[in-house]
């Protein structure tokens, strides 16, 4: 098995941050989850959250797929809430379900961002890199994408940043 899926965290499902998966997936290669159609509710030390669509949405994901490419918008500098939501409940995985959790382990991790310009600061993809680490994943690196002046198109430079990821993940 050698599935991607990506896993997508934005406030509006259908904006710029989805239009950059489908320029990465126009060839239809990867699944997607839209992390906005799931309740996901936040992380919480005794684990009251655990009904909620999170077990059920990792377990389809660690059963399926060796790849998890996570897809934001730059939201004040950093990943959307939405994003860090679903990283902070990850920690269930690190306690309530650790035999889940382990089985991320050797699995792969990507990341592609987009916001409105090249502007993304240095330090954005540290919780990406340092999250596989600790989970024992394979980092495979970023891609971030921004638009053209009208906002109607990807810009050509960030087409092929996202052309670089998408051969990364389909080797």
């Amino acid at each position: 098995m050698n599935k991607t899926i990506i896993i997508q965290a934005s406030s509006k499902s259908t904006g710029n941050t989805n239009k950059v998966i489908n320029y990465l997936n126009s060839n239809e290669s990867f699944d997607f989850v839209d992390l906005k159609t799931k309740n996901i509710g936040v992380f919480e030390y005794d684990f009251s959250n655990a009904g909620d669509d999170f077990i059920p949405l990792m377990e389809e994901i660690i059963n399926n797929y060796d790849t998890l490419v996570f897809a934001t918008p730059v939201y004040w500098y950093t990943m959307s809430a939405t994003l860090k939501t679903f990283f902070d409940r990850l920690s269930d995985l690190l306690k309530y379900k650790k035999d889940l959790g382990r089985q991320l382990r050797g699995k792969n991790m990507a990341m592609i961002s987009n916001s409105g310009a090249n502007d993304r600061r240095n330090g954005f993809e540290m919780p990406f890199i340092e999250s596989a680490k600790y989970l024992g994943m394979n980092y495979l690196g970023s891609a971030h994408a921004w638009f053209t002046e009208d906002g109607n198109d990807i810009h050509v430079e960030a087409k092929l940043k996202i052309d670089t990821l998408r051969k990364v993940l389909t080797q």
